[in-house]
């Protein structure tokens, strides 16, 4: 099939042990990546594995993403433009911006290009089960970032219909927005789980790219869209998510979270730290803690998410181990 490969070209990335899963007192697992960390200034003062391998940052690149369609003219802020930098639960909440931004744009739920998803987390699915709801666009996490994009084209009077092939006027600005924020070449164009370009970069590009966003000038779209993110925490994720828990109790910090063991966190003063854990971290416990740790050891405060550092595991209900960082 188009777009498969059976063995990629690609290296094997030499990634190190970041945390590990300890369950009475024997090492059960361990959860291997890399990481960098920035310091105030920008300068490297937290690495560890292949920080500057290319990797896929996924929906951590949502900012640079919502960054292009602002650039190119998307009518959205505060909520909206959170959303758009956000991987959203499919809460009411965020139907209801999606459809918002949407609707100002002359467009429709028809002219998305994303998959039809059920809410994120199990509470939410169960609601809209009870409910007698399907699946739909507006629910699926990136519905946001898609309603953006198509603002976008219809404010430049791009086409709509094929916004998300990597050659369209919109797609090549996301590719330069992210190439000139993180200072490398992209090294691949793959498909995103959206339907979206996703573009590779190494980590240590990512950090930079989000760095850069996060001290922007007041004034600056890529300043509007950090803005939008730290004031709207619960558009970036939802309730019970860790983006929008990191947000609330760090103020002034950004944390966006990637697919595949991705996240991103900058604070106010500029110490920004990427995460990926090679495994997936499907369940997201390593690389919020992994990245807190590498956040503290550059000099940040981060007591008020303290219970974030680790993970307990349980046995028969009660804790009898606990995941937590190397």
């Amino acid at each position: 099939m188009e777009g498969l490969v059976s063995h990629p070209s690609s290296p094997l990335p030499a990634y190190v042990p970041l945390a590990e899963v300890v369950r009475s007192g024997f090492r059960e697992g361990v959860h291997y990546g890399a990481v960098i960390g920035l310091t105030a200034d920008g300068a490297p003062g937290y690495a560890r594995g292949p920080v500057e391998a290319p990797m896929f940052p996924r929906s951590a690149a949502k900012p640079f993403q919502a960054l292009a369609a602002l650039r190119a003219g998307a009518p959205v802020s505060g909520p909206e433009l959170a959303i758009a930098a956000g991987s959203h639960s499919g809460q009411d909440i965020h139907a209801d911006i999606v459809r918002k931004v949407l609707a100002d744009a002359g467009l429709s739920p028809e002219d998305l290009r994303c998959p039809v998803d059920w809410p994120m987390g199990r509470r939410f699915r169960d609601a809209l089960l009870r409910s007698g709801g399907e699946p739909d666009r507006l629910l699926m996490n990136c519905s946001g970032k898609h309603a953006a994009m198509l603002a976008a084209c219809a404010a430049q009077g791009w086409s709509t219909a094929d916004y998300l092939d990597p050659a369209h006027p919109l797609q090549a600005m996301v590719r330069e927005t992210i190439e000139e924020l993180c200072g490398e070449p992209v090294a691949h164009t793959a498909v995103d789980g959206c339907g979206a370009p996703q573009m590779a970069v190494s980590l240590q590009g990512l950090a930079r790219g989000i760095r850069a966003m996060a001290l922007a000038p007041e004034g600056t779209p890529e300043a509007a869209v950090i803005a939008a993110m730290r004031a709207h925490p619960e558009y970036v994720a939802g309730e019970g998510r860790v983006d929008t828990r990191i947000m609330r109790d760090l103020p002034g910090t950004v944390s966006k979270i990637g697919a595949e063991g991705v996240i991103v966190l900058a604070d106010a003063e500029g110490r920004t730290v990427a995460v990926k854990v090679s495994d997936g971290d499907a369940e997201t416990r390593a690389r919020a803690m992994v990245g807190l740790t590498a956040l503290r050891e550059l000099g940040a405060d981060v007591s008020p998410v303290a219970d974030l550092l680790s993970v307990d595991l349980l046995g028969g209900g009660e804790p009898v181990g606990a995941i937590r960082p190397l």
